[in-house]
């Protein structure tokens, strides 16, 4: 153990002593001393031998400028890092860039095969004739060139890039195979912001400043690796790296085999010259130059909240202004210009139905198209909990939607069980759909009973993984007795309270529902993904009403920001997926199809209902005709308009009236009608899955888009007609016999008056959910007492 001591104190001195004069840095010292070389053994890690296998260990994956420079100069009998260069040449002709990466590719096998076992990428070297290679594809491509050649154990890799400050993007370095990373623009820009005095607080210096920050972005950077990485159930970095835990939207074939191989990738889009294009055109603009005495400035970008020279937004100020006008005034002109300008997506294409448009059908009467009150029945509006948005909007949402028939969500929070009574004046704001998350938000047996449809969220849409988030400052005493939580808590969603890992265990929870309330739908949801369809079949089996897709658009924005993006995907590649392997399965009949996601118009709908929904979520759009204005305050608890806050004072400013919400849902099914009128469509069920109806559009005015193929969406599968194409048959949930209904019949009495019996009954193994049905008996006469 001596003689190990002493080797590695002349390894440090010797270590030390190569770094020399290191860039200026106020956390040199803390940066080089993070850098741990820890010793093992190849074979058993307590005896030493003289092959030993060596690595350096680092507390965290994001490295200052000064450990990365450490980490150059660790040339040694141990370590030898190789920088390779990645930037691409700015003139020149087509093929650039995948030259470029072949020429990444081949170097590092070179550094690797003449010994170097850490590869940095470094995009330092672009200038005004080099532009950068994008940082995840060069990592992409190295890592599985490496890989193929079976090299990919010998060598660490760890990219040096400005394209690299959101932690998505870090998640993505990672998940493809990086180990470490320096985001260096990222810490110029805090610098930058130091300097210029946007971050400075009073009485410090400027060295000081740099390290609070540095390290602060850091630490944020690690919270949010950890959070990612605890949503998809991985543990350690070194699991998560070249996990590949993603799905490509919008890359080329060409573009997936070579740097994400083996990566899902559904609807293609950019080849390897188009991102090349992208890439130069960001390139040319930071060497503009601009008039002497100017500075040039960045643009706006505006992708978390909408700018007036930003990214485009479907929800902006314009198109806010008259859907809220249109329903406070019920004016149906009025919402045709807000649906027309949401619609001109079929040139801006910002959601994939933008690329799609109808083909000729053969028109009908519109008295014909099945009444306004039919179509009521089928909208629901998203989950959204008592927590995240405000009793107010709660509360409105479903006495508008029970004023219609149709059915508002709880979310996964509970409810006040003061809202299961109607009103005097009839209106009622019980929500018709409750859901259960977890039996400490909110589920007892008196609230379920209160359910026209018991929604088991296996999923969260918008934020997978994550659910509904709900800081600590808004989780105050009223929401905390309605969770059966503790004030102050943040909460967050767990799995539901059985544990579910197998369609049996979910069919054990949905009789389990079914006996609970054997008056309610059972309804299951789900996200877009992937292999979604599979799922859905199990659920099916599972004996499940009802199936919702949930998108990746929407959530009421109380998770951080950082959660509203790079999350699910959306609900049209889903659904579509869904609808078709239920049909090939001849399971769709017994099933309900429901998607959400930012639905907007009757076009919306039309074409989730040719995708295969006869059922609609809509939460965003209703929130809205509430009030809301998209502040994107949600998670702050800071909502001006009193939608998305508990403050007492906040939510005197909220103005929504449930009339608006009705006005709004007749516009959208008065839309609707009118499309099924010009489609030829007299109901929607004779809507629902008929795909042949869409088709690409072929003027799409922007180059991007001629490259995504949405012929998976577009798939008709190939069954007999008389294979149903939607709910036709009722799920036989084996309810009819089971032992409760003994339990009620000898229980009658006491049901009426109260007084306590005895009684002795056999039980079986097979016997399961025993007392659930004759709990829901007691909480219907006896409410929560």
């Amino acid at each position: 153990l001596s003689h190990r001591a002493q080797h590695l104190s002349n390894y440090f001195k010797q270590l030390f002593a190569q770094v020399t004069n290191p860039p200026i840095d106020p956390i040199r010292e803390r940066a080089v001393m993070s850098l741990h070389v820890k010793l093992g053994t190849g074979e058993n890690m307590l005896i030493p031998t003289q092959n030993a296998a060596r690595f350096i260990s680092l507390e965290q994956p994001i490295l200052t400028n000064t450990e990365l420079f450490t980490l150059k100069n660790l040339k040694n009998a141990l370590f030898k890092p190789e920088t390779i260069d990645i930037t691409f040449n700015a003139e020149g002709e087509k093929g650039k860039l995948e030259a470029a990466i072949n020429a990444v590719c081949a170097a590092a096998e070179s550094a690797v095969r003449h010994g170097a076992n850490i590869l940095i990428l470094s995009d330092r070297e672009s200038d005004i004739l080099n532009a950068p290679i994008p940082s995840l594809l060069a990592a992409g491509a190295v890592h599985h060139h490496l890989v193929r050649l079976g090299l990919r154990a010998k060598a660490s890799i760890v990219v040096e890039a400005g394209d690299i400050w959101e932690i998505h993007h870090m998640a993505t370095l990672i998940g493809f195979g990086v180990q470490a990373i320096n985001p260096y623009l990222a810490f110029a820009t805090i610098k930058d912001c130091l300097d210029t005095d946007l971050v400075r607080k009073n009485g410090q210096s400027k060295g000081i400043d740099y390290a609070y920050y540095i390290e602060k972005y850091i630490k944020a950077c690690d919270k949010s690796l950890l959070k990612i990485m605890s949503k998809i159930g991985i543990s350690t970095l070194q699991s998560y790296a070249g996990a590949q835990i993603f799905e490509i939207l919008g890359l080329d074939t060409e573009v997936v085999e070579k740097c994400f191989f083996k990566a899902v990738s559904r609807i293609k889009g950019l080849s390897f010259d188009a991102i090349a294009a992208e890439a130069l055109t960001k390139h040319r603009l930071a060497y503009i130059e601009t008039p002497l005495g100017l500075t040039k400035s960045l643009e706006a970008g505006g992708v978390y909240q909408w700018k007036r020279q930003g990214e485009a937004h479907m929800f902006n100020p314009q198109t806010i202004h008259l859907l809220q006008l249109s329903t406070r005034t019920n004016d149906y002109n009025i919402f045709k210009k807000y649906s027309s300008l949401i619609n001109k997506q079929e040139v801006q294409a910002l959601t994939l139905r933008g690329l799609l448009t109808f083909r000729r059908g053969t028109p009908v009467p519109i008295e014909e198209v099945e009444p306004i009150e039919n179509i009521f029945k089928r909208f629901a509006t998203g989950a959204m909990s008592f927590g995240s948005i405000s009793h107010e909007a709660h509360a409105t949402l479903a006495i508008a939607m029970n004023r219609i028939g149709g059915r508002s969500n709880s979310g996964e929070g509970g409810e006040d069980e003061a809202r299961f009574t109607p009103k005097p004046n009839g209106d009622w704001e019980r929500s018709a759909i409750k859901q259960v998350a977890s039996g400490r938000f909110g589920v007892t047996s008196y609230y379920l009973s209160q359910a026209k449809e018991l929604q088991i969220k296996m999923a969260q849409g918008a934020k997978p993984g994550e659910g509904g988030q709900l800081p600590g400052h808004k989780v105050d005493d009223w929401i905390a007795k309605v969770r059966h939580s503790t004030p102050g808590v943040g909460l967050i969603s767990p799995p539901p309270h059985h544990d579910i890992y197998s369609i049996e265990d979910l069919a054990q929870l949905i009789f389990d529902l079914k006996n609970a309330n054997p008056k309610a739908d059972i309804n299951v949801k789900l996200v877009s993904k992937a292999g979604v369809g599979i799922i859905a079949s199990g659920v099916v089996k599972a004996k499940a009403d009802k199936i919702l897709i949930s998108g990746y658009d929407g959530g009421t924005g109380a998770s951080p920001l950082s959660s509203i993006r790079h999350a699910g995907l959306p609900w049209e590649l889903g659904l579509a997926e869904t609808h078709q392997v239920l049909v090939k399965n001849k399971l769709r009949d017994r099933v309900t199809l429901q998607t959400d996601g930012q639905l907007r118009t009757g076009r919306d709908l039309a074409i989730a209902a040719m995708l295969g929904a006869e059922e609609w979520g809509i939460a965003t759009a209703s929130l809205i005709v509430e009030g809301c204005i998209m502040m994107r305050k949600c998670h702050l608890n800071t909502c001006p308009v009193g939608v998305a806050t508990q403050d007492p004072e906040l939510r005197k400013l909220f103005t929504g009236d449930a009339n608006h919400i009705v006005n709004f849902f007749t516009f959208m099914a008065t839309e609707l009608r009118e499309i099924m009128a010009e489609l030829g469509f007299r109901t929607v069920n004779e809507m629902v899955g008929k795909v042949e109806m869409l088709k690409m559009q072929k003027d799409v005015n922007h180059w991007k888009y001629k490259m995504v193929d949405l012929s998976p969406i577009l798939y008709k599968e190939a069954v007999d007609e008389r294979v149903g194409q939607y709910k036709m048959v009722a799920q036989d949930h084996e309810i009819k016999d089971v032992l409760d209904r003994q339990l009620i019949n000898r229980a009658e009495n006491t049901l009426k008056t109260g007084k306590s019996f005895e009684s002795v009954v056999k039980i079986k193994n097979t016997d399961r959910a025993v007392g659930a049905m004759l709990s829901f008996e007691i909480s219907q006469r006896y409410k929560s007492k």
